[in-house]
C-alpha cells in the first residue's frame, strides 16, 4: 500500500489553466473523494495521478516515489472508469484474469485471485457470461474487480457510478466503502455528487476551477465550510446564504429586511468586524417552524411558502422571506399551503458568518 502526495500540480492546456498549483496528502489506506462541479478539475487531477495526462508543472509521489515520468503501467495503480471499459468479446472471467495475464503470473495464482475475487464481488455465478448479457450493476462490480484483482497500492476511481439509476447508486456505493475498508487500499475517488462524497470519503477534497477550496472529513466540511463555495456547495439542500452587515458594536446582522442578533457564542469574534459586510449562512434543518427549548437562541422570521415538497420523513419548504429567498426543513406532521405565511425560528448558534469581499469564514 502506499499514499499518494500532490506537490504544486499544475495543468495547462496552451493557456488555459485547468488545475492551479494543487497541494493534497492522501495517506495510506485512505478513502479520499474529489468532488466539485463539472469541469472543477477533479477529473484531471485523476486522470495526472494515473499518468493519463502530462502534468504541466509540480511533483506527484506515490509511495516513496515520483511518478511524473513513468506510465501508468508502472505506477502500481488500478483505474475503474464511468464507462465500465470492459472487453465485449471476453467474458466476466477473460476480463478480470487479463491484466494478470499479461504480468504473465502462474495460472494457479490466476485462478485464484479471480475467483476469490468474483465471490467477495458476487459475479462468481456468471464468470462465463459476456458484458452484455449483464446488467448495468453487474458491469460496474466486473469493473471493480477488474481493479481489485490486481492488488494495486492505490485504486483510482472516476466517477464509476454516474451511469447507474439512483437505487443501485446507494446500493453501489455502500459497497464499494465497505470493500475499500475491507482491502485497505488507498482509494482516490472522483464525483461531482457531493451526497456520494459525504457518505463514502474518509476525508473529502473540495475543487472549484482548478483550486482546492478545503479538505477534511465530512463533518469538517458540513459544520464548518471554510469558505462561501464550501458552504453552498455541500449540504442539501444547501445552505440558506444571505447579504448583511455587522452592527451595533457586533450586537446585530443586519440585511436589507431582517435583522438578526447576534448570539453570545458569536459575540466576541462579531465585536472585532463591526460594520463590516458578511454573508450569513443558516442550514435548513437550523430554521424551525416553532421554538424549540434547549437548542440556544432563537430570532423569528416571516415568510411566505412558494413551494413544498413532502418527503415522507421531512417537508421542505422554499419560501421567501422580504426579498430573500430561504429554504427550510420541517417536521412532517403537515404540508404548507402555497401562498401560506409561516412564523419561522432561525437557531443563532448555528450561523455561518463569511467575509464578504474575500468569502473566507470568519472565526
Amino acid at each position: 500500500m502506499a499514499g499518494v502526495t500532490l506537490k504544486g500540480v499544475q495543468k495547462r492546456f496552451d493557456k488555459t489553466v485547468v488545475i492551479k498549483d494543487l497541494d493534497l496528502e492522501v495517506k495510506e489506506h485512505e478513502f479520499m473523494v474529489l468532488v466539485g462541479p463539472s469541469g472543477c478539475g477533479k477529473s484531471t487531477a485523476l486522470r495526472m495521478i494515473a499518468g493519463l495526462e502530462e502534468i504541466s508543472g509540480g511533483t506527484i509521489t506515490i509511495g516513496d516515489r515520483v511518478v511524473n515520468d513513468l506510465p501508468p503501467k508502472d505506477r502500481d495503480i488500478a483505474m475503474v472508469f464511468q464507462s465500465y471499459a470492459l472487453y465485449p468479446h471476453m467474458t466476466v472471467r477473460q476480463n478480470l484474469e487479463f491484466g494478470l495475464k499479461i504480468r504473465k503470473m502462474p495460472r494457479a495464482e490466476i485462478d485464484k485471485l479471480v475467483n476469490n475475487t468474483a465471490q467477495m464481488l458476487g459475479i462468481d455465478h456468471f464468470l462465463d457470461r459476456k458484458p452484455r448479457e449483464l446488467s448495468g450493476g453487474q458491469r460496474q462490480r466486473v469493473a471493480v474487480g477488474r481493479a481489485i484483482v490486481r492488488q494495486p497500492a492505490v485504486f483510482l476511481f472516476d466517477e464509476p457510478l454516474s451511469n447507474l439509476d439512483a437505487k443501485l447508486r446507494v446500493q453501489m456505493r455502500a459497497e464499494i466503502a465497505k470493500l475499500q475498508h475491507r482491502l485497505q487500499t488507498t482509494t482516490i475517488y472522483v464525483t461531482h455528487d457531493q451526497v456520494e462524497a459525504m457518505t463514502m470519503g474518509q476525508r473529502v477534497a473540495v475543487l472549484k476551477d482548478g483550486d482546492l477550496k478545503q479538505v477534511g472529513t465530512p463533518m469538517e466540511l458540513y459544520d464548518k465550510p471554510a469558505n462561501v463555495f464550501v458552504a453552498s456547495f455541500i449540504g442539501t439542500p444547501p445552505m440558506n446564504l444571505f447579504a448583511a452587515t455587522i452592527t451595533e458594536g457586533g450586537a446585530t446582522l443586519t440585511t436589507a429586511k431582517f435583522t438578526f442578533p447576534v448570539p453570545a457564542s458569536l459575540r466576541s469574534m462579531t465585536a472585532k468586524h463591526d460594520g463590516l459586510k458578511v454573508v450569513v449562512g443558516i442550514r435548513p434543518e437550523n430554521i424551525l417552524e416553532t421554538g424549540v427549548e434547549g437548542r440556544g437562541e432563537t430570532a423569528p422570521i416571516e415568510a411566505e411558502v412558494e413551494i413544498a415538497e413532502p418527503l415522507g420523513n421531512e417537508v421542505i419548504v422554499h419560501a421567501r422571506a422580504g426579498d430573500a429567498l430561504l429554504v427550510a426543513k420541517l417536521e412532517p406532521h403537515r404540508v404548507p399551503k402555497l401562498g401560506e405565511k409561516l412564523s419561522l425560528f432561525v437557531e443563532l448558534d448555528s450561523l455561518h458568518l463569511f467575509d464578504a469581499e474575500t468569502e473566507r469564514r470568519l472565526e
